[in-house]
């Protein structure tokens, strides 16, 4: 499996930005998709953001279409998440996962998809 550890969480003021990095160790990670997801006060885990493993391709959750930018870096094992333009409804505890299976042609939405996970770090947005 791969270990995931988030930072860049924090508080911020709406219409604010943060820039989120999940940094991967263990097995290889280049090969595999990785993705972003959130749990907000009360909610189930919500799909944020995926990037396939060569980075070729992104999908965003429609709330955060053109607002958030997920990108990786295979040379740092790093995948990030810029988040510009920030709303209270942006407040939760993002989580970074890398996918169990390797080379996937498409950005993988599904929880399921994902075996390994950091712990999370919160984002808290002030309207």
């Amino acid at each position: 499996q791969v270990q995931l550890m988030e930072s860049g969480g924090g508080f911020v003021q709406a219409g604010g930005s943060l820039r989120l990095s999940c940094a991967a160790s263990g097995r290889v990670f280049s090969d595999v998709a990785a993705g972003w997801f959130r749990q907000r006060p009360g909610k189930e885990h919500e799909f944020v953001a995926g990037v396939t493993w060569n980075a070729r391709s992104t999908d965003y959750a429609s709330s955060v279409q053109g607002r958030f930018t997920i990108s990786r870096d295979n040379v740092k094992n790093t995948v990030y998440l810029q988040m510009t333009n920030l709303k209270a409804g942006d407040t939760a505890v993002y989580y970074c996962a890398a996918a169990g299976s390797a080379y996937s042609a498409r950005v993988l939405q599904s929880p399921n998809d994902y075996s390994s996970w950091g712990k999370g770090t919160q984002v808290t947005v002030s309207s």
